[in-house]
C-alpha cells in the first residue's frame, strides 16, 4: 500500500530533488479522488490544533472523534468512512475541513505522488518554471468552493 509507506515530509520539497519531477505543477481541480484512495492521512501536531480550532472543537474532542493510531503506530491519522474515503469527504463530493485539510493532503501531487497518480487524479499539468513552481508552491490553498450547488446547465 503505497500511502502507508510516503509521507509529504519524507520527500524532498523542492522540484530539482524529486525524482519524478519536472517543470510541472500540477493545479488540483478537487475531484476528490485521493479523498477516495486507500490508505492513511497522517496528521501533523499543526495539523490537529489547525483541524481542532476550525471545528470549533478541543484537540482532545478532535483527536477521540475524528482520528486513529497510524498503520506504524507513531502518530494519527484521519479515521476513514466505511468504504475506505476520507471521513471529511461529504456525500456531495465537498472536503468539509477543505480550508485548513491537513499538510498530506494539501502536498499531493506537487510534494509528493506515486506512480501512475496521474490516471487516477484530474490535477492538470501546468508547465512552469523552476522559480513558478517554488512560487506557487508557496501559495495557500485556493479557496473552498462548494460544489453541492451547481446548476447542471
Amino acid at each position: 500500500d503505497w500511502s502507508s509507506d510516503v509521507c509529504s515530509s519524507d520527500l524532498p520539497s523542492h522540484p530539482r530533488d524529486h525524482r519524478l519531477t519536472m517543470p510541472i505543477f500540477w493545479e488540483c481541480d478537487r475531484c476528490t479522488a485521493c479523498c477516495r484512495w486507500p490508505g492513511q492521512v497522517r496528521l501533523t501536531d499543526a495539523d490537529v490544533t489547525r483541524i481542532a480550532a476550525y471545528l470549533q472543537l478541543t484537540e482532545t474532542e478532535f483527536i477521540q472523534g475524528h482520528t486513529r493510531i497510524n498503520a506504524q503506530r507513531n502518530g494519527l491519522a484521519l479515521r476513514d468512512q466505511s468504504d475506505g474515503s476520507c471521513g471529511f469527504l461529504d456525500a456531495g463530493g465537498n472536503c468539509r475541513i477543505q480550508p485548513v485539510k491537513p499538510r498530506q493532503c494539501s502536498d499531493f501531487p506537487n510534494r509528493w505522488n506515486f506512480p501512475g497518480f496521474e490516471k487516477l487524479c484530474r490535477a492538470k499539468p501546468v508547465e512552469v518554471s523552476a522559480e513558478e513552481w517554488e512560487h506557487r508552491m508557496q501559495m495557500p490553498p485556493k479557496p473552498f468552493e462548494d460544489r453541492s450547488n451547481r446548476s447542471t446547465d
